[in-house]
C-alpha cells in the first residue's frame, strides 16, 4: 500500500524507523528487531539506506521482510554517493520486490575529505524526479524545521524543499526536533511557502549520553533548557536517562497530537524496547485520536 493513501485515510499515523546492519554477521538481530516492531501495529516502517550505499541490499531485504509481515515499509534511498545507473539498480529491486514506497534523500557527505561526488545528483530533488518517471512510486522527503545545516538560511531552506514537493514529494519527514514550537513554526512557514503535503513529525528518544552527542553533530537541533536540565540531572545514570529520555519523547507527542499534527514518526535505533514504552505510554491517546 502506498503511504499517501494511509496518510490520506488515517487520521493519525504511528510510524518506526530503523537501520540495517553495518555488518551482515547483524542481520538476523536487524530482522528480530523489525520483528518485535511489527508487533506494536505501526502503519508503515521505514529502513535506512547507509552513508555511500553501503547497507543498500540490507536496506531492500529488511524492507521487503516487513512487507511481507503485513506492515507496509518503505526504503530510503539516497543519491549524492551514487550514480543514475547504481540508483536505476536499487530502484530496480523494490520494483522487484513490490515496495512502493521511497524516501527520496540527497544523503550526508562521507568523512572522507577527499570524497567527490559523482555529480549525477545534486539535490533530492533531481533523485525524486528520476524515482517518479521511473515507476508507480510514491515518494516522500526530508526536511528541517529548523532549516538544513548547510542551506544558511531557513527561507532559502523552504525554497529548496518547495522545489522537492514541486517534483513529485508525496509527504515530509521531519529531522528531529526536541522543541515542539519549532515544528509548529516550521509548518507554519511552510504553508505560507505553498507546502501543503502531509508532514511526519520525526521523534527521537534520547536515552543515553553517547546518542545525545552523535545527535547534535547530525542535526545541530536546539536543545530547550528543560531538556538540558534533564540531561544534567539522569545523563551519568544510565538506568534514569532512558526513563528520563523515554518521558520526554512521550510528553512531545502527546502536545503534538493534543496540537493536530497528523504524523508521529519515531526514530526506533533498533530499540524495540524503547518503542514500546512509549507506544504504551500513549496507546489510549493513539485509540482516540485515530
Amino acid at each position: 500500500m502506498k503511504i499517501s493513501e494511509i496518510l490520506q485515510t488515517n487520521k493519525l499515523t504511528v510510524s518506526f524507523e530503523i537501520f540495517p546492519p553495518k555488518q551482515d554477521s547483524a542481520y538476523d538481530a536487524v530482522i528480530g528487531c523489525a520483528d518485535e516492531l511489527v508487533r506494536f501495529d505501526p502503519d508503515f516502517m521505514s529502513v535506512t539506506y547507509g552513508a555511500g550505499g553501503g547497507t543498500s541490499a540490507n536496506t531492500v531485504k529488511i524492507a521487503a521482510h516487513i512487507k511481507d509481515r503485513g506492515i507496509t515499509s518503505i526504503a530510503h534511498l539516497t543519491c549524492l554517493s551514487s550514480t543514475t545507473s547504481e540508483v536505476h539498480r536499487i530502484i530496480g529491486e523494490l520494483k522487484d520486490r513490490n515496495i512502493e514506497n521511497i524516501l527520496a534523500l540527497r544523503g550526508d557527505r562521507p568523512k572522507d575529505p577527499d570524497f567527490v561526488p559523482p555529480g549525477d545528483y545534486r539535490y533530492a530533488s533531481d533523485l525524486i524526479r528520476d524515482i517518479r518517471e521511473a515507476g508507480d512510486f510514491c515518494v516522500g522527503g526530508a526536511c528541517y524545521p529548523e532549516g538544513h545545516p548547510e542551506s544558511g538560511h531557513k527561507d532559502r531552506d523552504l525554497d529548496n524543499l518547495k522545489l522537492k514537493v514541486d517534483a513529485g514529494c508525496s509527504f515530509l519527514t521531519t529531522q528531529m526536533f526536541f522543541d515542539n514550537n519549532m515544528l509548529y513554526s516550521f509548518l507554519y512557514r511552510a504553508q505560507c511557502k505553498g507546502i501543503n503535503v502531509p508532514v511526519l513529525a520525526g521523534i527521537m528518544p534520547i536515552t543515553n549520553g553517547a546518542q545525545l552527542k552523535r545527535t547534535i553533530e547530525l542535526s545541530n537541533a536546539y536543545l530547550p533548557p528543560k531538556f538540558l536540565a534533564l540531561v544534567d540531572r539522569f545523563g551519568d545514570s544510565p538506568e534514569a536517562m532512558k526513563q528520563a529520555g523515554i518521558a520526554y519523547a512521550t510528553e512531545q507527542i502527546i502536545d503534538l497530537i493534543t496540537n493536530g499534527v497528523r504524523g508521529i514518526h519515531i526514530y526506533a535505533m533498533n530499540k524495540p524496547d524503547v518503542v514500546q514504552k512509549i507506544v504504551s505510554n500513549i496507546s489510549d491517546i493513539i485509540k482516540a485520536a485515530k
